[in-house]
């Protein structure tokens, strides 16, 4: 699984997370996200941003409860094996 880092724009302070799974919607980028590779954990799901022609991939939480809802279908559908709950 690959493991990406994110620096958190509140405090700088650097955050690894486990990427799950991958999707595009309407010219969007969404992760879907861990803390743990395996078991039972959180999870999140972020959303990419262009930043101009910043080199490095902007992404920001998702927290409107609408749009994590449906993006969250969405990767219940392509991970079979997986239930998402909020």
């Amino acid at each position: 699984m690959e493991k990406v880092m994110f620096q958190s724009p509140q405090d700088g302070e650097a955050l690894e997370f486990y990427v799950v799974e991958e999707t595009s919607i309407n010219g969007f980028n969404y992760l879907l996200v861990t803390e743990e590779e395996d078991g039972d954990c959180d999870a999140f799901i972020l959303k990419r941003f262009s930043q101009g022609e910043q080199e490095e991939d902007v992404y920001e939480i998702v927290e409107s409860e609408e749009e994590l809802e449906y993006i969250s279908r969405i990767f219940t559908e392509i991970l079979e094996d997986v239930d998402i709950t909020m």
